[in-house]
């Protein structure tokens, strides 16, 4: 499976910004999809992730309430809609597959991993 991130970009505080991750490969089979974010000297961390079916999602709590995770199976896309960012927002996000129907809010468990799409929240 290969993914494709795009969507990141330059926005001030309280914008929005919509990612979207393209699938290609082998997507005919079950995967939970996941987003996470990485900031300069920080650790990896999860952001939202959603099911096979797209009803079941998480969400970080730093972000809930202000991104919405979907799901496009018929087109092999996941989207991640942002409102309200901040600052802390900004980051190099990443869209992540694993295999199966379940989400994990554990990078580990992602099997393939897409380029990332900077964020970058001016204050």
């Amino acid at each position: 499976v290969q993914l494709q991130a795009s969507g990141g970009g330059l926005v001030q505080a309280g914008g929005s910004l919509r990612l979207s991750c393209a699938a290609s490969g082998r997507t005919f089979s079950p995967y939970a999809m996941g987003w996470f974010r990485q900031a300069p000297g920080k650790e990896r961390e999860i952001v939202s992730a959603i099911n096979w079916s797209g009803l079941s999602t998480y969400y970080a709590d730093s972000v809930k309430g202000r991104f919405t995770i979907s799901r496009d199976n018929a087109n092999n896309t996941v989207n991640l809609q942002m409102n309200s960012l901040k600052p802390e927002d900004t980051a190099a996000y990443y869209c992540a597959a694993k295999k199966g129907s379940s989400w994990s809010s554990g990078a580990l468990a992602y099997d393939y991993w897409g380029q990332g799409t900077q964020v970058t929240v001016s204050s």
